[in-house]
């Protein structure tokens, strides 16, 4: 018989309540996948500023929360909601955590107090568990905002009655953001300058929270196999190679889910019509309407290329902005984008409709039901990331039968099936290098199947909406390393 776990997750972010990127979709989805396998799971977050209070129903829960920084107790307040069956906790400081932003301000600046706010969060949440009396089996944490829980737990609550035998789990969303800040905030953390060490928490005299948390974790994943596999070479890994093969077995790689009650079109509410594999007939009216609201010709034989991303140099926006021009040009397409990032790209997309009238449509900001329109709407989803720890549009893309055009990294050589020009298998059109010329002669290649071989891109349709990429399947793989957590810590407790 398989055991129950009682698992609590601290992450920054999570759907429906805040988020940036796919952190949030990951942490709003694996612990309701984690409750109905039958596991006992709470989330823990920050109460940030922008969250909706009335919409989400919170509520305020316990007493005020001591919580011991350093030599100094400071105080906090805990809310709750419910996120379907799983209950989600919000530390409350607004010293830390009543500000526009999350980790920055409206120029992209870090807000250089970073490690006291997450630091206090991270020790809140642990104290939380103890005055919920929630023994959890495993602490799952989530990059570098919430690193240091393993080593809270091993330097502080090591014969704790209640977390003296919890295991650690630590997820790398994104490798590159690794938490480096002024060492002067070290003695807040509390963390011991004994373990201020190139081995553990120092890097080059500043304190590293994701290179600590990877120390002290009993398990370390990311979140695509492809990715962990990139992330143990020096040229991936942004200086921690060493500390990831370092952990040996207790590194791995477990690819996300996609949370099909939200993203799948036979149930999908915003947008205009739905469909399945077996009914595609609505797809063809997301399409038209797209083309409307995007001021687009309503052309049922153009092909449409979508984008819903971060405008940053990581998702290769800049590489696609030097070859989409050129497809503009000498291809019959049309193309949409959804985004915000940087003010530069955002420029460049934000001016395209202009100079390319009834052929280009792009919206700069995030809008939820547009995110929706583009992935049902579109023939195509481009994603030419330099690396993709994982990607989810590319799941939700396959499930609404948009073909994706992506860049053999990470999450993205996982997920999708290279096409067969010769069979018509695959799901997808993949290249290799990370150059425009690479991008404009793969998005050729997709353009040519689609008006040369249209039978070929039915069958890929078929072929990509029938895909699972369910966090049912891909919790079970949470469950395997939650049970190698659980074991390394038993070893490593027995060992002293």
């Amino acid at each position: 018989m398989e055991p129950h776990y009682k698992i609590a997750h601290i992450a920054s972010e999570c759907v429906p309540y805040i988020k940036t990127g796919g952190l949030a979709d990951m942490v709003g989805a694996l612990p309701k996948a984690l409750k109905k396998l039958g596991h006992e799971v709470i989330v823990i977050l920050p109460m940030y500023a922008m969250i909706d209070y009335s919409r989400h129903h919170l509520q305020p829960t316990l007493g005020p929360l001591g919580v011991w920084m350093g030599n100094t107790e400071e105080w906090c307040a805990v809310h709750t909601a419910q996120m379907g069956e799983v209950p989600v906790y919000f530390i409350e400081a607004h010293q830390y955590f009543a500000r526009p932003g999350l980790y920055h301000d409206a120029d992209f600046n870090d807000y250089l107090d970073n490690p006291r706010r997450f630091g206090f969060f991270t020790r809140a949440a642990l104290q939380l568990c103890h005055d919920l009396g929630f023994a959890a089996d495993v602490i799952h944490c989530h990059d570098w905002q919430s690193a240091l829980a393993p080593a809270y737990l091993k330097i502080w609550h090591w014969d704790d009655l209640l977390l003296g035998q919890t295991a650690s789990l630590l997820t790398i969303h994104n490798l590159a953001y690794q938490g480096v800040y002024s060492s002067a905030h070290y003695d807040y953390l509390g963390l011991q300058w004994g373990n201020f060490t190139p081995d553990k928490f120092e890097d080059h005299g500043r304190i590293n929270f994701l290179k600590g948390g990877i120390q002290y974790a009993d398990m370390v994943n990311t979140v695509s196999p492809t990715y962990a596999l990139e992330t143990r070479t020096p040229e991936m890994s942004y200086g921690l190679s060493p500390f990831l093969n370092g952990k040996g077995g207790n590194f791995t790689g477990i690819l996300n889910g996609a949370d099909y009650d939200t993203w799948d079109p036979s149930v999908d509410a915003y947008i205009p019509a739905r469909f399945s594999s077996r009914d595609l007939r609505g797809k063809a009216i997301c399409k038209r309407e797209l083309q409307r609201r995007f001021l687009l010709e309503e052309a049922a034989d153009t092909p449409v290329i979508g984008v819903v991303s971060r405008l940053v140099s990581q998702k290769g926006l800049d590489l696609l902005a030097q070859a989409l021009e050129n497809a503009l040009q000498n291809m019959q397409i049309q193309f949409v984008i959804l985004g915000s990032g940087d003010k530069r790209l955002e420029a460049f997309y934000g001016d395209l409709p202009g100079r390319y009238p009834g052929r280009v449509g792009s919206y700069l900001g995030y809008n939820d039901e547009l995110s929706h329109w583009i992935e049902a709407g579109s023939d195509f989803f481009i994603m030419p990331s330099i690396y993709e720890p994982c990607g989810l549009n590319q799941m939700y893309s396959l499930r609404y039968g948009t073909l994706p055009i992506v860049r053999a990294t990470g999450g993205l050589e996982d997920t999708v099936q290279q096409y067969d020009e010769r069979t018509g298998s695959g799901t997808g059109f993949k290249f290799k290098d990370a150059t425009p010329g690479a991008i404009f002669d793969t998005i050729g290649w997709a353009i040519s199947t689609y008006y040369d071989r249209p039978y070929h891109i039915y069958q890929m349709i078929q072929a990509a909406m029938e895909q699972d990429f369910s966090w049912e399947r891909n919790a079970k793989a949470y469950i395997d390393a939650y049970k190698k957590a659980i074991a390394s810590h038993q070893t490593s407790a027995a060992s002293g």
